[in-house]
């Protein structure tokens, strides 16, 4: 069994912290310019993965610095399809010069949640990343419609399971409002992670680089997992 391991990079200041996080993973999710992110940290982020061998993904998200992307807001699914080429097209002039590529998406934050359960702005996601490239793998949570409705139009898709991350009944992520939403005990993320694993619904599990204690999280799950 192959389960890919990721990280939403490219949002911190600390390059130790997101050097140390780099060195646990298989594909990196780096934020372009929407929630985080500019040319020197999208280039930083980049090198570190070029460097380790790990994937490189966009991570595209509401364009809205001041409340990190966390929070939902009103856009015409034309222009959240725009926001989202513009900014996997900043990323990818990066990564392109640096010599890489960028090999699949994951929206960040609200947008991700809110195309869960919203048809119309998953549509809107996946328009904008078909733009820049077609044949590109959506990241999306695992079991939920966004994956269908991406499938429908013929995109590759990606299942994803959250080890730091509780979930509601109905299988989305517990809303960061609650003081449970996050997991933060290693050995209990790690649990969470064989579990999704050995479900086999899933093909990538991620941790949030700026979880607390999201090294030692993902030391854990790595440790798990293998």
């Amino acid at each position: 069994m192959n389960i890919d391991l990721n990280c939403d990079l490219g949002e911190l200041q600390d390059t130790a912290h997101e050097a140390a996080l780099m060195a646990l993973i298989t594909s990196a999710n780096i934020a372009c310019g929407g929630h985080s992110g500019d040319a020197q940290t999208m280039e930083r982020t980049a090198r570190l993965a070029l460097e380790r061998g790990v994937r490189i993904g966009a991570h595209p998200g509401y364009p809205d610095r001041e409340n990190f992307g966390r929070l939902e807001i009103v856009m015409t699914p034309d222009a959240i399809a725009d926001t989202v080429y513009s900014q996997i097209a900043r990323l990818d002039d990066v990564v392109r010069r640096l010599g890489g590529a960028i090999v699949h998406v994951k929206p960040h934050g609200a947008l991700y949640n809110v195309a869960v359960r919203n048809a119309e702005v998953a549509r809107a996601i996946a328009h904008g990343a078909a733009r820049w490239n077609p044949h590109t793998t959506l990241f999306g949570l695992a079991g939920s419609p966004m994956l269908d409705v991406w499938r429908t139009m013929g995109m590759a898709v990606a299942g994803e399971a959250f080890a730091d991350r509780r979930y509601e009944p109905d299988g989305t992520l517990r809303s960061r409002k609650f003081p449970d939403a996050l997991i933060t005990n290693p050995p209990e993320a790690a649990a969470q992670a064989l579990r999704f694993a050995r479900q086999g619904l899933a093909q990538t599990i991620c941790v949030h680089g700026d979880t607390p204690g999201s090294v030692a999280i993902l030391k854990a799950c790595r440790e798990a997992l293998t």
